[in-house]
């Protein structure tokens, strides 16, 4: 079999590829700022030191990081309908699984980078008439993102990557352009090439945006 990849103009590109590429872009950003705002009220549950908030903060971190992730796409696709009496929709059931799963993740950095945080900075809050709240929100927090930003940013990068898993439900996302294009033009090897190519060359830009910003967090210290 010769390899042909002439079809694969601006054109082909534009009508079956951007779109896909505009839904993963956005699905990547929704998820990765809901999923580190619910991450962290879940790393401030299980580090509040109450019971009746660690446990459900615990259940939910454990149970959800312990399950594929195409499962719970799944999950959230056939059940949610059957619960509210109607259908979602791939993209948004896509928005909201993602969100859901990604907290998890996040919670675990967010609770790596507050507990970086010396106690020292905490207890010098209590000292000037802070509450928890706000020691938390003006001393501890700003330092635990800083610290954690790399970290945050490279499970994004795989977030991206782990978009192409909404194919299961059938959203129109970048992986799925190509392989509409692919069957536009029989050419599925080809297209499935370039679309390897294609995350490669996004995640390993970022990867070295990280690897920068590592750099200069680390002089900041």
């Amino acid at each position: 079999m010769i390899l042909d990849f002439t079809f694969l103009t601006w054109d082909t590109l534009v009508n079956f590829v951007s779109k896909g590429l505009v839904f993963s872009i956005q699905l990547t950003l929704v998820a990765m700022i809901g999923g580190i705002v619910l991450g962290t009220l879940l790393a401030l549950m299980r580090l509040s030191g109450k019971k009746w908030l660690e446990l459900p903060a615990s259940l939910y971190v454990n149970l959800l990081r312990s399950v594929p992730l195409v499962m719970v796409i799944l999950w959230f696709f056939l059940l949610i309908p059957l619960l509210i009496g109607q259908p979602m929709g791939a993209e948004l059931s896509a928005i909201i699984t993602f969100t859901v799963f990604e907290a998890a993740y996040y919670s675990e950095i967010m609770r790596a980078g507050i507990q970086s945080v010396p106690k020292g900075q905490v207890y010098a809050g209590y000292a000037v008439g802070m509450t928890y709240r706000q020691t938390m929100q003006l001393v501890v927090l700003p330092q635990a993102f800083r610290n954690m930003l790399p970290v945050l940013m490279t499970q994004t990068i795989i977030l991206f990557q782990d978009t192409s898993l909404v194919y299961a439900i059938g959203a129109y996302d970048l992986l799925k352009g190509f392989e509409v294009a692919g069957k536009n033009f029989n050419r599925p090897v080809e297209t499935y090439l370039v679309a390897a190519v294609v995350y490669f060359i996004i995640c390993f830009s970022l990867s070295m945006l990280v690897r920068r910003l590592q750099k200069k967090i680390a002089i900041i210290r």
